[in-house]
């Protein structure tokens, strides 16, 4: 398979290779991502700007999303591999649109999130992400370079949760016709909310995975709803039969994200940061006024370190604060906070249906 990109890190012993798969890109200037067929429109979204121009300008740059409604982005026959995603729209609509992305002809999408948090921003405001999995660039630029692999056939759908229009998604989708090895698996993610979490129990990020695979990421938009620390929580990793206890369990929430000792640096400052591998890119303040508890958001992606499995995986965090110190003792506090997380991960399929995604007033930011 001539990919540089295995989904468990860049070969760039690849790069210099010449290959025989032909590379295509979608977009609303070529819709199909057919060959010589790029920049021919007529009528689009930029059409009143380039009617002096005329065709080749720039005339049909962005799409628009009727409310309540459903739009293909991509209907790709295989074999091939999807590599890099670009897309932009405003942060209003990032927890309305739901992205869907389907292999090989299935009747359950094998993945379903909204937009902003398949890109790490799950909290409808803008913030820098740089990483090998996701980047997201000034001002609002969403990069996606998971490496997607199909068969026989590729469909990707976007869900207007509203009822008003969506006026202005732009998008590309770059990807490669070639042929795909027996050993490739099929990319998945997952959206999931607690709002509010449960008290004494965990988040599930997670559960009913069956199959063979590999995890590969981790994003939470974990909103705070008491003061003090709240990432004392473990996560955990059941695989292949484990019931009551983990195979994996971590030592802490920040500690899982690569951070150390609450994220605090400066003293009395969050962090802010963002790596190739984990980042807490964003910290929503109040501010005085209107808003009011903290939130986060915090990726980590197994890139060179896949949690694997062979048959079935479930994966839950914990949400654990402080209660007020008593003398020298202190106890740790079962938290209610607001968690929405996607799970990124590669399986063969088929895959089990996912849970029911809810309704806008699920998935709105409040």
């Amino acid at each position: 398979m001539d990919l540089p990109f295995n989904g468990l890190g860049l070969n760039l012993g690849n790069l210099a290779r010449l290959s025989n798969a032909e590379t295509r890109s979608i977009s609303a200037e070529n819709f199909a991502g057919e060959k010589g067929k790029g920049g021919m429109a007529t009528e689009g979204t930029g059409a009143v700007a380039a009617h002096e121009l005329g065709q080749g300008w720039k005339i049909s740059p962005s799409i628009n999303i009727a409310g309540s409604s459903t739009v293909t982005l991509a209907d790709i026959a295989g074999p091939g591999a999807i590599q890099q995603i670009w897309l932009t729209v405003h942060p209003t609509h990032w927890r309305k649109l739901v992205l869907r992305m389907y292999w090989d002809n299935e009747e359950t999408p094998s993945v379903e999130t909204p937009i902003g948090d398949f890109f790490g921003m799950g909290w409808g405001e803008r913030a820098n992400l740089t990483s090998l999995a996701v980047c997201v660039n000034p001002a609002g630029g969403f990069n996606c370079y998971w490496e997607m692999p199909f068969r026989r056939h590729a469909r990707i759908t976007v869900e207007n949760l509203s009822p008003d229009e969506v006026r202005g998604f732009y998008y590309q989708i770059n990807y490669t016709l070639t042929d795909v090895p027996e050993d490739r698996a099929y990319f998945h993610a997952q959206w999931r909310r607690s709002n509010p979490l449960v008290y004494m129990q965990d988040h599930t990020i997670l559960e009913g995975v069956r199959g063979q695979g590999h995890y590969v990421g981790t994003y939470l938009a974990w909103g705070v709803n008491n003061t003090g620390w709240w990432g004392e929580g473990e996560i955990k990793f059941f695989m292949d039969g484990d019931s009551q206890w983990p195979t994996i369990a971590g030592t802490g929430t920040e500690d899982y994200f690569g951070g150390a000792w609450n994220f605090e640096f400066p003293q009395g400052q969050y962090g802010v940061f963002s790596s190739p591998y984990s980042g807490l890119p964003q910290v929503i303040k109040p501010d005085g006024l209107y808003r009011s508890q903290q939130r986060f958001g915090l990726y980590r992606w197994h890139i060179l370190d896949p949690i694997r499995f062979k048959q079935d995986l479930r994966v839950t965090i914990q949400a654990l604060g402080w209660r007020a110190m008593l003398g020298e003792k202190r106890r740790y506090l079962p938290l209610q906070d607001d968690i929405s997380s996607t799970a990124f991960w590669y399986q063969t399929e088929p895959h089990a249906p996912f849970p029911q995604l809810g309704t806008i007033n699920d998935l709105e930011v409040i």
